[in-house]
């Protein structure tokens, strides 16, 4: 009588035990992916208006998006089950590698899940552009993080949650790695597996989840690495190969004709420029200084005289009251560099990716150059290290001095991992303007704040202003801010050159992006005063005005002849009627017009809606309505000119 002999496994139970351990992976990945949109539109989606219905489309779409991610992810243990030689009989027990890089995965999938949560908490959005640019500062980016969210406590708990994980996989790994399978059969595997790969990458787009008119409800569905990849990949791309063009002249003759509504003769339109010259205007200030205070997230939804019920700007509504108030003033973009930008250049916000932080920006037509022609001294004034989102590169290769939190000369009141107090940077500012001052002719000061951001921490003794030394959160932010620039303008009063200085503060842009838009202009809104007791009498401005727009608008106010190729238009002396707006958010664009915004979407996309300011409205705009030729006219000669370095 024969021993029996184990029976070999049938090639179809050999090929799902080989392969046991990367489908357990995927599903795991599937299934963590829909936790976390569950849990994303329980705290951000039903805020922006995203239905349950909405959330039934939105899971198995985002099962779909995470299976072609997971065909990345998951590649290289795919390669790792084609090359790995099964193991000899008798040896138990799954490899070290397959137990390390499924603890990795793991734990490297659960923390992304964490930050992406904490990452749509503060943008309303997957991974973007926002999440590529910061990873190139991780001194500011990490600090913040770490002091603001419980980093530690994360990482362990995905840790434990990783190592369980690996331990209930070990078996799966010993079997896979243990059942007999020729070269050839994980081969034919691996063609499959490639080639499902190869469909992902060939034809199936990166927008195939986008099918609702809600941003948030796409955003919910999209998966996050891929988002950033996307985001990483379009970083800084040609305007001409992913959005609408249209011939260069039709567009300049669009430009011209809506330029020409705020004056000005045009000087070198045969080169395809836009320079305008403006004569002297008699009525105008003279020459005074100019501190122009860009305040860090800023928005007008803070402030009491812009209708909010938080009244967090007392100050600023103050001093606003006293001078000359623009009621109607939206950024240009969500960030930083795109309000510094919009300010100092006059520039349409092109997509994807700002001008400060592209090669080619030197030597640009900025608002202090102008002001350097007219004899003005000019510098550019940073709370933090000015090499942050390239700041200090761009205003130096500009002509402007640049002073940041490296030049303070005394111990600071409070810093954080964002920059020194607002207090010890406005007092670096008093100092430098003495300086100026001392050298005879007028200065411009371009200051940028940094203590209205996160982790919040600021001074002990403003609890009275309800400004708490840690743990007040954004209300604590605004409020400081706030009384820094109202202490400001106080200690200014003090200084010989105060009488004949010219103030300006206005928003870099608005706290928080929400809302269901692709452009969600509620948030854009920012507040913008210009005050100079001895030169300008209290009245307001209501008509709409962009921050591009605040350059020509002060050459305007001073009434010094210029010349400058600006997007902008001088808002007290261009008619109300008919003037545009322009916005960035991510990878879009957009212009606003009578009531219409018109969107620039990657792929040449085109959306144009009508849009109630007063009720934060968007209705679909009737077919054959929208600015779409004025739109692609603005954004592709904005980039044209600054690709071939003709706007100087």
């Amino acid at each position: 009588m024969t021993a029996d002999r184990p029976t070999p496994p049938s090639p179809d139970n050999g090929l799902a035990a080989r392969y046991r351990p990367l489908l357990l992976l995927a599903a795991w990945y599937l299934g963590l992916g829909s936790l976390l949109r569950v849990a994303l539109w329980l705290t951000s989606g039903r805020e922006a208006q995203v239905s349950i219905t909405s959330l039934l489309w939105v899971l198995p779409a985002g099962l779909v998006s995470d299976a072609v991610q997971a065909l990345y992810v998951l590649f290289p243990l795919a390669l790792y089950l084609w090359l790995k030689a099964p193991a000899k009989p008798g040896r138990a027990g799954a490899p070290i590698a397959s137990s390390a890089a499924t603890f990795l995965y793991v734990l490297g999938g659960l923390f992304l899940a964490a930050c992406e949560f904490f990452f749509f908490e503060e943008f309303n959005s997957r991974f973007n552009l926002v999440s590529v640019n910061y990873l190139m500062y991780p001194t500011e980016v990490a600090g913040d993080i770490w002091s603001e969210y419980p980093v530690v406590k994360i990482l362990l708990a995905c840790a434990v949650l990783a190592a369980i994980a690996t331990w209930r996989l070990r078996s799966h790994w010993s079997k896979a790695l243990s059942t007999p399978m020729t070269l050839k059969k994980r081969s034919y595997a691996m063609a499959l597996y490639g080639a499902a790969l190869a469909i992902a990458i060939a034809w199936i787009p990166a927008t195939l989840v986008a099918a609702s008119q809600n941003r948030v409800t796409n955003e919910l569905a999209e998966n996050g690495l891929s988002t950033f990849f996307r985001a990483l990949r379009t970083s800084e791309i040609d305007y001409h190969a992913y959005y609408a063009t249209r011939p260069r002249a039709e567009n300049l003759k669009r430009l011209t004709s809506q330029l020409a509504m705020g004056g000005g003769t045009f000087t070198r339109l045969s080169e395809g420029r836009l320079d305008r010259q403006f004569p002297s205007r008699p009525d105008g200030l003279g020459k005074l200084n100019v501190i122009l205070v860009s305040s860090e997230s800023f928005g007008a939804e803070f402030s009491h005289l812009y209708g909010s019920s938080r009244d967090w700007t007392p100050e600023f509504d103050h001093f606003a009251q006293k001078g000359l108030w623009f009621s109607h003033v939206y950024a240009t973009g969500t960030r930083t560099v795109r309000g510094l930008e919009a300010l100092s250049t006059s520039l349409p916000p092109v997509p994807t990716e700002s001008i400060l932080r592209r090669p080619g920006h030197e030597g640009m037509a900025t608002l202090g150059s102008v002001l350097r022609a007219q004899g003005y001294q000019t510098a550019f004034l940073y709370g933090g290290y000015g090499y942050f989102d390239n700041m200090n590169a761009f205003f130096q290769s500009n002509g402007y001095d640049v002073l940041d939190r490296t030049n303070l000369k005394t111990k600071p009141r409070f810093e954080n991992i964002w920059g020194v107090s607002d207090e010890d940077l406005f007092d670096m500012a008093l100092s430098y303007a003495d300086q100026q001052s001392a050298k005879g002719g007028p200065f411009f000061i371009h200051i940028m704040n940094t203590s209205n951001h996160k982790p919040f921490t600021f001074r002990p003794g403003l609890e009275a202003i309800g400004v708490k030394a840690s743990g007040g959160g954004r209300e604590s932010g605004v409020r400081y801010a706030d009384f820094a620039q109202g202490q400001f303008l106080r200690e200014a009063e003090k200084h010989p050159w105060f009488k004949d200085t010219l103030f300006i503060v206005v928003a870099d842009h608005g706290a928080r992006v929400y809302g269901r838009q692709e452009i969600p202009l509620r948030t854009y809104e920012i507040p913008l005063m210009f005050y100079s007791p001895a030169h300008l009498s209290p009245r307001r401005s209501d008509g709409l005005m962009s921050q591009i727009d605040l350059a020509p608008t002060l050459m305007g106010l001073l009434g010094l002849p210029y010349t400058a190729p600006w997007f902008g238009q001088d808002a007290l002396n261009t008619p109300e009627s008919g003037r545009v707006l322009l916005f960035n958010h991510n990878d879009h664009v957009a212009l606003m017009k009578d009531g219409l915004l018109t969107v620039l979407g990657l792929h040449g996309s085109r959306v144009s809606k009508i849009y109630d300011f007063e009720k934060d409205r968007y209705l679909p705009a009737p077919s054959g309505q929208g600015h779409d030729d004025l739109t692609v006219a603005y954004y592709q000669t904005a980039y044209e000119l600054f690709k071939s370095r003709n706007y100087n």
